[in-house]
This record gives structure tokens, sequence and C-alpha cells, in this order.
């Protein structure tokens, strides 16, 4: 199974994860002259994917979904809810129905999220090796726990450190949507589930979604650290995914 994590963060987010034949593409949160140079530089054409999954319809994860959808025939999958939120048609739209979804030989399973927007998922992608994707949650409903648990790679949400945002710029509204139920994982709530779902399969996890103005990649690096050392856990490969660089996995 291959993974890249092609863009991560406030300013656009898309992840590619591919299995034997099976190719898809999690959210589109950057340009479509972006995306294509981006796989066209691992040596994928967008015309080869065979889904794009979209967690939800913030600017971040669909900005460029738009200009995608009119060059290149490649299904979509979103809820009725989420369509219902894009002010602009989508040729090739598969609404998912159900919590799983069968892509050739990808089996992909949908978890709900909670974030301030209509409806949000996170993705269990499974193929040889497992996927679990988690950004733009407020928490994680424990009645996924079983789910998530002990997959191969993680590439999981640590938006902020509370103090950081705390003493930081944004209005205090602002504030409170982002530490609320429908907001963001901070860097605690991360390493808290991170520490209790990874197990002895996991060997990848990749920290995503970081507030460029409320978090650093040292706190979010060691935030997590701090929480798998207080449950006797060691990872393999711990890294933070970026805006502008790529991070690739092959397991």
């Amino acid at each position: 199974m291959k993974v890249i994590v092609l863009a991560s963060g406030s300013k656009g987010n898309s992840t590619y994860i591919e299995y034997n034949n099976t190719k898809i593409l999690i959210d589109i949160g950057i340009s479509c002259l972006s995306l294509e140079r981006k796989l066209n530089s691992y040596g994928v054409s967008c015309d080869e994917l065979d889904a794009i999954l979209i967690t939800h319809t913030h600017t971040d994860h669909v900005s460029g979904l738009k200009t995608f959808n009119k060059k290149h025939k490649v299904p979509v999958y979103m809820s009725e809810l989420m369509k219902d939120d894009i002010d602009y048609d989508v040729d090739n739209i598969e609404y998912i129905n159900e919590p799983i979804i069968y892509i050739k030989e990808m089996l992909i399973k949908v978890i709900k999220t909670s974030h301030d927007t209509t409806d949000s998922n996170g993705y269990i992608v499974e193929g040889d090796k497992s996927v679990v994707y988690i950004t733009d949650t407020g928490y994680i409903n424990k009645k996924y726990f079983r789910a998530i648990l002990n997959k191969d790679i993680y590439i999981f949400e640590s938006n902020h450190d509370v103090e950081m945002l705390m003493n930081g710029s944004y209005p205090h509204h602002i504030k409170t949507r982002i530490l609320g139920d429908r907001g963001h994982l901070s860097n605690k709530d991360s390493a808290y589930y991170l520490s209790k779902i990874s197990g002895d399969n996991t060997k990848h996890i990749i920290l995503a979604h970081l507030s460029e103005e409320n978090n650093t990649e040292d706190l979010a690096l060691s935030s997590l650290n701090r929480a798998l050392l207080k449950e006797n856990k060691e990872i393999e490969h711990i890294e933070v995914a970026k805006q502008k660089e790529s991070i690739l996995i092959e397991v």
C-alpha cells in the first residue's frame, strides 16, 4: 500500500492512497493544477484515480473540486448533505448512504466526525494494510474506537495547542468554536486518542492539519510522545504533515 499526504493544513488538504490497482484521493483542498503536478511527480495521472472521497465541504478540503470535476471523470463520493452545501454541479457523484464503501480492491469504512459543517466523515481505508484518516473533528465517538483500533497507519488531526490558542490573536468566538465539540482536536486530545488506539500493528502516525498560528511541530510531537510513553507504547515512524511538502509512506 502507498500513502501520500500531498498537503495538510488550514490552506488545503489532500491525501492519495494506492493499493494494487486501486487509487483514491481523500479531499481536494488544493488547486487542480497543484494536485496534477504533485501526483505527476509520483508517476500518477489524475485520470487513473478510481474515486475522490470528500470528508466535508469547507474550502480547505474542496477548493480544487470544481475545476478537477470538469477536467477528470473520476467518481466523487460524498453524502447528499455535503452536496447540498456546494453551490455548483458535481458530475459522476456517488452518494455515501452506507457505512461501508467498496472501491475495486479497497474496503472503506465511514466514520462520522463532529465538525461545524452540515456533515463530515472520517475514513478507514483497508487493503492489505489499513489507514485511518480523521481530521476536522471536535471529538471521536466511542462507538468507533473498536473500528479504528490497532491500524497500520494513522493520519490524525493534531490541530492546536490550547495555551497558544487561548493566548493568541483569534477572536473569542473563534477560539470557542475551535475548542468545542464541533471544532478541532487539540494536541492533548489527539495524543490521548492515539495513545489508546495504536497497537502492535501501528507502524506510522502522521499528525495532520496543524494550525500555523496556534501550534508547532515540536508541541504536537512532544504531546504525542508523552502520551505514548505513559501507555508504554513506541511507534516506529511519527511525522508531521505539512502544507507545502508531501509525505510518502510505502508499506
